[in-house]
C-alpha cells in the first residue's frame, strides 16, 4: 500500500514541486494539502495520512504548534518538519513537539524520498548526531539543563539500558554502540526497543531530546 503523504506549506509553488516529486514514486501518494496549520488539522480529521511534510513558518498556526496538536492524537501520522535553516530553533521546537525528524527545504529529492520512507517505517530521519548538535546549541533553553537527571521514568531502565541510551544520545548508531559495549547489533536493537517502550518514546530522536532534558547527557554530548 502506498505511503499516504500530506503537504502543509503556505507556498503553493513549493507544494506543487513536492507533489510532482512524490507523484512519480510508485510507493507514495499525496492525499492532502494545506496552506496553514488550522487547515491541516481540519483536513486530518477526515483524511487518513501516514506522513505529514510540515513547514514551520506559516500564518494562523505555525508548524510547531500544529505538530504538537497532531502528535497528541491517539494514532497520529508521523511528522517531518521542513525548515529553511539548518539547526534553527524551529527544528528544535518541532522535535520537542513530537516530530520524527527535520529536513532542509532544499534537500535533494532522493534524500527527501528516503526520509519519508524512513519515517514511515518507524525510524527517525534526523541522524542522532545532527540532533545532538541542535540540542548542544539550544540546551540552555531546556528546563533541566545542567541538573541531575530528573525524569522518574529513567529509574525504570536497567544500568545497561541507561548506558545504551547515553550512547544513542551521543549520536552513535546501533553498530557503533555494539562495538563500544562488545554486544551484538541485535542485542543493542533490543535494548533500544525496550528503552522506547519503557519511556513511551517513538524514535531515537525523542531519546536524544529526553536525555538532554533530564541531564542524562550534558551539552557537548557527555553523559
Amino acid at each position: 500500500m502506498a505511503i499516504r503523504v500530506m503537504l502543509v506549506d503556505d507556498q503553493v509553488l513549493l507544494r506543487t514541486g513536492f507533489r510532482m516529486v512524490l507523484a512519480a514514486q510508485p510507493d507514495m501518494e499525496v492525499v492532502a494539502e494545506a496552506g496553514d496549520g488550522v487547515e491541516a488539522l481540519q483536513v486530518l480529521r477526515s483524511t487518513a495520512v501516514d506522513v505529514v511534510l510540515m513547514d514551520v513558518r506559516m500564518p494562523k498556526l505555525d508548524g510547531v504548534e500544529t505538530t504538537r496538536r497532531i502528535c497528541e492524537e491517539a494514532e497520529p501520522p508521523k511528522v517531518l518538519i521542513l525548515t529553511t535553516f539548518d539547526l534553527d530553533e524551529y527544528a528544535f521546537s518541532g522535535l520537542k513537539a513530537g516530530a520524527s525528524g527535520f529536513m532542509l527545504k532544499d534537500v535533494p529529492p532522493g534524500e527527501l524520498l528516503a526520509a519519508i520512507r524512513s519515517v514511515h517505517s518507524g525510524d527517525a530521519v534526523v541522524a542522532p548526531s545532527t540532533t545532538r548538535r541542535l540540542l548542544d546549541r539550544f540546551a540552555p533553553m531546556l528546563p533541566s539543563a545542567g541538573k541531575e537527571p530528573q525524569h522518574k521514568e529513567l529509574e525504570r531502565l536497567t544500568d545497561r539500558e541507561r548506558e545504551v541510551m547515553v550512547l544513542v544520545a551521543q549520536g552513535l548508531s546501533n553498530g557503533e554502540i555494539a562495538a563500544r559495549l562488545v554486544l551484538s547489533e541485535a542485542t543493542v536493537k533490543t535494548h533500544v526497543g525496550r528503552i522506547l517502550t519503557k519511556l513511551g518514546l517513538r524514535d531515537r530522536v525523542q531519546v536524544v531530546v529526553l536525555a538532554y532534558e533530564t541531564g542524562l547527557v550534558r551539552a557537548g554530548g557527555h553523559g
